[in-house]
């Protein structure tokens, strides 16, 4: 090991920093974020740095480097710019017996500057010993990826009951064990989730109720997870939808959870397929509905995955009313929805300047076969429709909007398993829709898109629009 990987505390204590570079102004702010006093000796400034000094959030002196600069300071960073400068700076910190950094001079520095991924009180540092700053950037924003954004907030929980813990749990083992139950959790996931009263409100009842029996009771109660898988591309998961796939016990995913989407789901948990398709019914709700809360009171951690978002066409809103009102704890996790993947992925905007200023989601299956609506309202030529499970709805669909003064000429979309590896988009007019929808019958997933915005798509499939065309 090069380096000896330590923190340092830097509140309230002076650090200088020499040199008015853009270098400089890096190091400045993260020092400033760490609550030090920063000492800038420098004869010329970046503007941004003099922005600083105005505002006297750093002291400046305007002048070479001499030995006193470095009087009383914890650190030193040099960043002049200028070679000859920089090794002048450094021995000058040495002989005051201040440790120093030089920027881009590692041969020069007895400390370097990690990669930082910071989460509120939680900091991690990425060193690669100088060898290559790049990776350690790299290494960085996976790091960064794969961290919760509310981590800070998991952290500051911990903090503010830590004395509250070891009062009421007497052993090491013990307190090891609760917080860890504790934290992976669902006291822990609420405040992931931005729920931190209600995180505050369990972890106090825990304590009171006499942990840690009671917390690792807490720890293995079950919970329903409604999570949205989005469009069909696994880039496309949202980082907490990431994160309770990893933690899952059970999985039940629908039809539109393609196996690059279950690839994420940790290895050891149960998959059950609930999907629903046409006239083919894996599961009905009711059953779906019942397995979520049996699954749930055996004290698993229940992962409902859908595909797109559950709260648009997903059914989700009648499995949470349903999971609640059994006593089971319940989260929503939204997806990206399927109107909004597959017009991205296709080249179309839902709303434009020119063509549409509003947007209407609707479906083609409805729960008695009948598409009530209001034809005229859906007519107008300034809007775009984007149709969930229309399909085998289309020809009537068309036929409706028609008779309510839509004009037949009107462009229109189908996007087949938007998003994915195997997309097809095909493009023609209002009237041409039922040919073709036919043409899609059987080929997956598909949206329909209607309004001038559709003649914005880009073709992904050039072979298959000929077809389309022979066929129209």
């Amino acid at each position: 090991m090069k380096h000896f990987p330590t923190f340092f505390t830097l509140q309230d204590r002076t650090v200088a920093v020499i040199g008015g570079s853009a270098m400089a102004l890096q190091r400045i702010r993260l020092l400033l974020q760490a609550g030090s006093r920063v000492a800038l000796f420098a004869r010329t400034l970046e503007p941004a740095l003099a922005e600083l000094v105005l505002e006297g959030a750093v002291r400046w002196q305007a002048h070479s480097v001499r030995q006193a600069n470095f009087a009383g300071a914890a650190l030193a960073f040099v960043a002049t710019g200028d070679a000859a400068e920089d090794a002048v700076a450094t021995e000058l910190a040495r002989a005051a017996g201040v440790p120093v950094n030089v920027v881009d001079r590692p041969e020069l520095c007895d400390f370097i500057m990690p990669a930082i991924v910071e989460r509120g009180p939680v900091t991690i540092g990425i060193s690669t010993g100088g060898a290559s700053p790049v990776l350690a950037r790299s290494l960085r924003g996976r790091i960064e990826a794969a961290l919760p954004a509310r981590l800070g907030a998991l952290a500051r929980l911990a903090a503010e009951f830590r004395d509250r813990a070891k009062a009421a749990i007497a052993g090491a083992t013990e307190r090891r064990r609760f917080w860890e139950t504790v934290l992976e959790g669902p006291v822990g996931e609420a405040a992931l989730a931005g729920d931190e009263s209600g995180a505050r409100r369990r972890l106090q009842a825990l304590l009171d109720g006499g942990a840690p029996a009671e917390a690792r009771a807490e720890a293995h109660a079950g919970a329903v997870y409604i999570v949205g898988a989005g469009p069909g591309d696994p880039d496309l998961l949202t980082f907490r939808a990431l994160r309770l796939m990893q933690q899952a016990d059970i999985v039940l995913y629908d039809e539109l959870v393609g196996p690059e989407i279950l690839d994420y789901v940790r290895r050891d948990a149960e998959r059950v397929y609930v999907g629903k398709i046409k006239a083919n019914h894996s599961k009905s709700q009711d059953e779906i509905n019942a397995l979520l809360v049996a699954h749930a009171r055996a004290g698993k951690r229940v992962l409902r995955l859908k595909g797109g978002d559950p709260f648009v066409f997903g059914r989700g809103g009648e499995e949470l009313e349903y999971v609640r009102r059994h006593g089971i704890e319940a989260m929503v996790v939204p997806g990206i929805t399927a109107a909004l993947g597959c017009a991205a992925s296709a080249g179309i905007p839902l709303t434009h300047r020119d063509h549409a200023s509003s947007v209407t989601f609707l479906t083609g299956h409805t729960r008695d076969g009948e598409l009530a609506t209001d034809w005229r309202v859906l007519a107008r030529p300034d809007q775009t429709l984007v149709v969930y499970m229309g399909l085998s709805a289309a020809g009537k669909l068309a036929a409706k909007l028609l008779v309510a003064g839509l004009d037949r000429a009107t462009p229109v979309a189908i996007v087949e398993r938007g998003t994915r590896p195997d997309q097809k988009i095909s493009t023609g007019a209002l009237s041409d829709l039922k040919t073709l929808a036919d043409r899609h019958q059987g080929g997956g997933p598909a949206l329909l898109i209607i309004g001038k915005v559709a003649a914005l798509a880009k073709s992904q499939s050039p072979e298959f629009n000929a077809l389309l065309k022979e066929a129209v």
